[in-house]
């Protein structure tokens, strides 16, 4: 079950409340001196929010590993030192569902779906003003980056909102909010919504 949506669209909590085994895609961001890393135009701030930032093959590998084995080795990266920090193992044992949540989870729900390994895939929206607010308290209190960055990066990210959850629609992600994504959260449980007989993100 891939769960995406905007920065501060309440996606952790939500993967925390559904109960079912969590997969953080946002431990596969690369570092802070990886030269690919695009910028935000017209600054000298990395774009964070790009998916140029974010390292698509080795979570989709991980996802994999862990639909055929039920385990994978994954990096642990802090925010606040734009670094991987360690590895750390993820276990889900024979779990017929689990989420992989962060905000580039859209990027990859066609490459999850080629591969056979897709039940289902949720945009998380809850209005640019409450993202907003939202992200930055969580933010400020996480000390993620210093507060002009915050501050920056929220004001871009509010006015970009709208197109964020339209793109991600557009890469096969459902728009929705909390309530109807716990709803197909729980359908999928079931096995209603996942492939038979496969652990399916």
């Amino acid at each position: 079950m891939l769960l995406c949506g905007p920065s501060g669209s309440g996606k952790s909590l939500l993967a925390a409340r559904s109960g079912l085994p969590v997969l953080r895609l946002d431990d596969f961001y690369k570092e802070g001196d990886d030269p690919t890393l695009p910028l935000v135009a017209g600054s000298t701030d990395i774009d964070w929010d790009h998916p140029g930032s974010w390292d698509a093959d080795t979570a989709v590998a991980a996802i994999v590993e862990l639909c055929g084995t039920g385990r994978t080795d994954i990096p642990v990266y802090d925010i606040s030192l734009s670094a991987r920090t360690g590895t750390d193992a993820v276990d889900i044992g024979r779990t017929p569902l689990f989420i992989a949540e962060g905000i580039f989870a859209a990027e990859i729900v066609e490459r999850c779906r080629e591969l056979g390994v897709l039940a289902d895939a949720l945009c998380l929206s809850r209005g640019p003003v409450k993202t907003f607010r939202r992200r930055f308290l969580r933010d400020l209190k996480e000390g993620r980056k210093s507060v002009p960055f915050l501050l920056r990066r929220g004001w871009r990210l509010m006015r970009a909102e709208r197109s964020i959850v339209a793109r991600q629609s557009a890469l096969g992600a459902y728009a929705c909010d909390r309530d109807e994504a716990l709803g197909r959260l729980a359908t999928a449980a079931t096995g209603r919504g996942a492939p038979a007989a496969r652990t399916s993100a």
